[in-house]
C-alpha cells in the first residue's frame, strides 16, 4: 500500500488530509478579513476640553487642573463647572481662581496704523485694523486703545489678559506720546494751562507731559497714559484749537523704528518682558 493510504489503511498518514485541522494553512491573499473598527465621529473643532483649556493656559498640569475643577476653581461664562470632560468654545469665558485665562499662546503684535482704518473688531465698519493684522498671527488678538480713523501711529494687539490690564489701569495705565499738528500756533500761556491741568465741564483732564516740537508752535509732542485720544480731542477742542494731524510715536519704550507706514512686527521677547514689568 502506498505511504499516502487513507485513514483506514496501515500507513503512516503524510498531515495533507482534507479533515486534519493541524495542517491547516492560508495563502498569501487568503487570511481572514479582519473587520474594520466602527469609525468614531469627527468631534467638534470648535470645543476643547476644560481641563485642557486651563491647562494650556499656563496655569497647571491637566491633571492639576481636573482637581481645580472639581474644587469649584473654575467657571465658565459666570457659572462654577465641576464636571469632568466639559468642553468648551475658545470665545468662552473662563476663569481660575478669578482670574479670566486663555488656551492661546500670548502674541504681541505692533503696527504702524495709517489713515482711513478704524480701530475695531467689527466687520460692519468697513475697512479696521484687524484687516492690517490678518496675517500677523492666529491668535484672537485685539487692539488695546483707540486710534481714530483718521490717525496715525502705533497701536499695540495682544491676547495678553494682564498686558492689556496693565494699559486701563486707570492709577498707573502706559505711557503713549503723540506728535500733533494744530490748525495755528499753540499760545505758551495755553502750552502752560495743559501743563498744569484743568477742568472741563467739571471734570479734570491732565497730560504727562507736553512740549513744543523743535520750537515749531503748532506742533506739539504731548504724552498721556489714557487708552484712546478723546482727552487730545477734548483738550484742544476746549482752547479753540484744530487738530489737523495725530500721529502716536511711541508706546511705552515701543517706537516706530523699522516699521513703516501700515506695517507690524512682532514684539521681541526683551521687548514684552520689559513691557510686563513696568
Amino acid at each position: 500500500m502506498s505511504r499516502h493510504q487513507g485513514a483506514n489503511g496501515k500507513g503512516k498518514s503524510s498531515g495533507r488530509g482534507r479533515d486534519n485541522s493541524k495542517s491547516k494553512t492560508y495563502a498569501r491573499g487568503n487570511a481572514p478579513i479582519k473587520k474594520k473598527a466602527a469609525s468614531k465621529p469627527n468631534s467638534n473643532p470648535d470645543l476643547i476640553r476644560l481641563n485642557k483649556y486651563v491647562a494650556n493656559s499656563g496655569m497647571c498640569s491637566r491633571r492639576e487642573a481636573d482637581q481645580h475643577i472639581a474644587m469649584g476653581l473654575v467657571t465658565v461664562n459666570g457659572k462654577v463647572v465641576t464636571e469632568m470632560g466639559y468642553k468648551v468654545k475658545l470665545e468662552d469665558e473662563v476663569r481660575y481662581d478669578g482670574a479670566r485665562i486663555n488656551p492661546e499662546k500670548k502674541a504681541y503684535v505692533l503696527l504702524n496704523k495709517p489713515k482711513g482704518f478704524a480701530t475695531t473688531t467689527s466687520e460692519q465698519k468697513g475697512r479696521t485694523v484687524m484687516d492690517l493684522v490678518a496675517n500677523a498671527t492666529s491668535a484672537r488678538i485685539k487692539p488695546i486703545g483707540r486710534l481714530g480713523r483718521n490717525s496715525t501711529g502705533l497701536l499695540l494687539f495682544t491676547n495678553d489678559e494682564k498686558v492689556v490690564a496693565r494699559f486701563t489701569n486707570s492709577n498707573k495705565g502706559v505711557e503713549r506720546l503723540f506728535h500733533l499738528e494744530l490748525d495755528k500756533n499753540l499760545k505758551f500761556e495755553d502750552l502752560k494751562k495743559i501743563r498744569e491741568g484743568f477742568k472741563v465741564e467739571g471734570k479734570q483732564v491732565n497730560v504727562e507731559e507736553i512740549d513744543y516740537v523743535n520750537n515749531t508752535k503748532n506742533e506739539v509732542g504731548v504724552k498721556i497714559k489714557n487708552t484712546g485720544n478723546t482727552i487730545l480731542h477734548t483738550i484742544f477742542e476746549h482752547l479753540k484749537y484744530e487738530l489737523v494731524r495725530i500721529d502716536c510715536v511711541q508706546i511705552a519704550h515701543l517706537t516706530k523704528k523699522d516699521i513703516p507706514r501700515g506695517n507690524w512686527k512682532i514684539l521681541t521677547e526683551q521687548e514684552v518682558n520689559t513691557l510686563k514689568m513696568m
